[in-house]
């Protein structure tokens, strides 16, 4: 009588015990598992629920075929980059054109080719062997047993996700315990991985029916008694996103509704249009680039007056004008990169979503090809903001497959897609790069012939940020990032010498960082501090861009010193280009001579007038001298 331990037998479920082990591959590069023992559990009842209710492996391995196809992508993500699928990758995969991918691959797609045809041959051996062979068929009535249990389990989880838990009697130490993991959530950046973001979109997008649904609920919980805090089923959907195969339909799922979020955000300015158009020669060939940075702060800067010499490049240019008074409104990406890119007020960068497009349909209007060329996320509770106007772009890359994690690219990844771009015949071009620029972790933003300043922490593997002894490491490593931001900007900018062309660059930072200057004990941003609030920013002009705009270059300079802000850019951007549109603000433009200084509000315990504030303690922390105005969300 056969066995369920005949070879062919034990290949199918080796090979399904393989595909499942891939969360745990960090342990072979000596690197730890977060909740192994919950990640492990999860994925065994998992199958077991699966196998239960399709009984025959025959009838399910077909489902098992995207998981196969994406175990290349999975394993190599995690070899080099340290991180699994995420929505992220999902979309690159998604919206990556064959050409695109062609380019990308070089010679290296033959090898892919050869692996895609290995893992489909693979995956279809397995599936003969199901067909043949039924040593893996759950006949025994356990599967019955099984099922009720998963039913039963499943009720319990809705009644307390639908009605509540009751909360756990918390002992003082258990109460001291959530004190402090609450500041330590709070310390963490905004950033974080993409891999279960879209569960915040989700709720933004939630169907009529599912209001209902919670409408429904929330009668039902004045009536039901809350679940019992020890009846609560230890269902984490991190850590269940992370499980092979099955987090992978939630990926999917998430995916999904950040496109479907996305839509809904570029929905609102569906039909909108600036009517612009270019005052000036066509066929002259020109091209502006627009540099956003990341968490970068002006006074690291020595363009600045900083005291170490982090800008030995960017100095010796003579055609570059540094601003010396721009404020962000909000010291967050997602937050602020709408009102660098946009007409967006200030005042409603906490609302999601903006009836206008970004300057990229303004200088399409014109008469411009436009690239968007990115290395950030291009999906996630943290991107899609930013996302919905990059899709705005004739061209739009991302390129950093490592996400914010310590094995993201580095900003030279936007070098040669930039020179790609410039050699496009198209006479008009605007580029947009959006650089890592200097986030968090520090030692990761630049190679290791940058690490100049040290102690640092370069070759520190997961330092401890919140530890006031790495307080000089950590800054030093911050100032080591900012003079690789200069050698970057300054490559872009040889570039730009060489291109022949009409060229000009702007350059403006997201937001800042707080260092633990001085005896203030925080670090990173949404502190509500003058060092996050107080970005850098910078125009440089080829010679060629001054002999045609030499009224715009007086006007520049007259307003080096302008009190200005990320509200500004937008407007000073098409200035540059000489791109005119019929509601055009020129008094918002620092080269017009029409400039006029206007209120500059910032994110801090409301919005505050930045110019009628004062700035508190060593931290700098911004501080209304009246009372801050009331946020609306």
């Amino acid at each position: 009588m056969p066995t369920p331990f005949r070879p062919a037998s034990l290949f199918l479920i080796v090979s399904y015990l393989l595909i499942s082990a891939l969360p745990f591959f960090p342990l072979l590069q000596g690197q730890p598992v977060d909740k192994p023992y919950h990640l492990l559990a999860m994925e065994v009842l998992s199958w077991l629920a699966f196998w239960a209710l399709l009984q025959k492996p025959r009838w399910f391995h077909y489902l098992l075929l995207p998981a196969f196809l994406a175990l290349p992508t999975e394993i190599y993500l995690r070899l080099y980059f340290g991180q699994g699928i995420s929505t992220h990758h999902l979309g690159i995969m998604v919206e990556t054109s064959p050409k695109e991918a062609m380019e990308f691959l070089g010679n290296k797609v033959w090898l892919l080719l050869l692996i895609v045809i290995a893992v489909i041959s693979w995956w279809w051996g397995l599936l003969k062997i199901a067909r043949a062979h039924s040593h893996w068929d759950w006949q025994h009535r356990s599967r019955w047993l099984v099922l009720g249990l998963f039913v039963l389990g499943l009720g319990v989880w809705l009644y307390g996700d639908q009605i509540g838990v009751a909360e756990k009697p918390a002992s003082a130490s258990t109460s001291a315990s959530a004190s402090a993991s609450e500041t330590d959530e709070d310390d963490e950046d905004e950033d974080s991985s993409a891999s279960t973001s879209a569960k915040a979109t989700a709720k933004a997008s939630a169907s009529a029916s599912d209001y209902s649904l919670n409408k429904w609920a929330t009668k039902l919980k004045k009536q039901l008694p809350l679940l019992p805090y020890w009846a609560q089923i230890p269902y984490d959907e991190e850590t269940y996103i992370r499980s092979w195969p099955f987090g992978l339909s939630l990926r999917a799922a998430d995916f999904w509704n950040e496109r479907d979020y996305l839509s809904r955000l570029s929905e609102k300015s569906r039909a909108f249009r600036f009517q612009a158009h270019l005052d000036g020669n066509p066929n002259l060939p020109q091209t502006v680039v627009m540099v956003i940075g990341e968490s970068s702060r002006f006074d690291r800067w020595s363009l600045n007056g900083y005291d170490r010499d982090t800008n030995p490049l960017l100095k010796q240019e003579s055609n570059l004008v540094s601003f010396s008074d721009v404020v962000t409104a909000v010291s967050a990406t997602r937050l602020s990169v709408p009102i660098i890119v946009s007409r967006k007020p200030a005042a409603q960068s906490l609302k999601a979503g903006f009836s206008e497009k970004s300057f990229l349909t303004a200088f399409k209007e014109a008469g411009f090809k436009t690239y968007w060329l990115s290395n950030q996320m291009s999906f996630g509770q943290f991107d899609t903001p930013t996302s919905v106007f990059a899709k705005e772009a004739d061209v739009t890359q991302f390129l950093n497959l490592g996400g914010f994690t310590n094995s993201s690219n580095l900003d030279q990844v936007l070098l040669e897609p930039m020179a790609n771009a410039l050699r496009d015949p198209a006479p008009k071009k605007l580029i947009v790069l959006h650089t890592l620029g200097n986030h968090w972790n520090y030692s990761h933003r630049h190679p290791a012939s940058f690490d100049k300043w040290k102690p640092s922490l370069y070759g520190v593997t997961n330092p401890a940020y919140t530890d006031l002894k790495n307080k000089q490491a950590l800054n030093n490593s911050y100032d080591n990032s900012i003079l690789y931001t200069d050698w970057m900007l300054s490559e872009v900018i040889q570039k730009l010498k060489t291109s022949q062309q009409l060229t000009s660059l702007l350059f403006v930072s997201d937001h800042g960082q707080t260092l633990y200057d001085g005896t203030c004990n925080l670090a990173f941003h949404g502190h509500n501090t003058q060092y996050e609030f107080h970005v850098p920013a910078f125009v440089w002009y080829s010679d060629a861009y001054q002999e045609q705009f030499p009224n715009k270059i007086i006007q520049l300079r007259l307003h080096q010193k302008a009190r200005l802000s990320t509200e500004n850019i937008f407007h000073s951007l098409l200035d540059m280009a000489n791109i005119r549109y019929p509601d055009e603000k020129l008094e918002w433009s620092v080269l017009s001579q029409k400039l006029k200084a206007h209120t500059r509000y910032v994110d801090s315990y409301g919005w505050t007038d930045y110019d009628n504030a004062t700035f508190k303690g060593d931290c700098r922390e911004v501080m209304d001298k009246k009372t801050p105005l009331i946020q609306e969300k």
